[in-house]
């Protein structure tokens, strides 16, 4: 799970009130994004491609749709997070870019996608922006909130706004990589957090 923070605009929220209505959320976010990275871990890969991923049709930051199938031969490692995200996401895309630094020319074989929980904010423009103080190579992607949701659903994401302090929000996520076969399988959910060195090992374990 990753929790990052923006200003947003929320309403009916008292000093007295504030502490339940942040709290409670957040607690309940834990619990789902705890049962579902469970699911993730515990064996999602024997389960089918047909239980993570499908087709998507989306927004690169240059303005160009993007769909599954855009990279055609190449793996997908696809990360979804936004770009007001003050720990989690940079760090993994820290991770992404040195992983594809480590894979040398077999970093072709891979194309990282970044796609944003948070639409609304998350225009193509500044994730581009975002993207490319990472790495070049990583492609930041966006939609409608109708299209967000949709792959949010097939790639089991579990996403919860969460009201804080000030009137703005944090955004709680499901923090795994998916790496996903160049014929569409679901190869596997890699943890973010585990580093670049760890991260470009496993990724080479596969793909060679």
């Amino acid at each position: 799970m990753a929790t990052g923070a923006r200003a947003g605009k929320t309403r009916g929220i008292g000093k007295k009130r504030r502490p339940p209505l942040v709290v409670l959320p957040a607690v309940l976010s834990l619990l789902v994004l705890a049962g579902l990275l469970l699911w993730l871990y515990g064996g999602a890969a024997q389960r089918g491609a047909a239980e993570v991923g499908g087709p998507f049709r989306l927004v690169s930051g240059s303005g160009n749709v993007v769909t599954e199938r855009s990279f055609p031969g190449r793996y997908l490692l696809i990360y979804f997070g936004y770009t007001s995200c003050p720990d989690i996401c940079p760090t993994t895309l820290a991770d992404i870019a040195r992983a594809l630094a480590r894979l040398g020319p077999r970093a072709a074989q891979v194309q990282a996608l970044f796609i944003t929980v948070d639409p609304q904010h998350d225009t193509p423009a500044l994730l581009e922006k975002y993207v490319a103080r990472f790495s070049p190579s990583i492609v930041g992607l966006t939609g409608s909130g109708a299209e967000i949701n949709e792959v949010e659903k097939e790639y089991r994401v579990s996403v919860a706004m969460v009201p804080t302090q000030g009137g703005g929000y944090s955004i709680d996520h499901t923090a795994a990589l998916y790496l996903m076969a160049p014929d569409g399988r679901f190869v596997t959910a890699l943890r973010a957090g585990e580093g670049g060195d760890a991260l470009a090992a496993a990724i080479e374990k596969i793909i060679s």
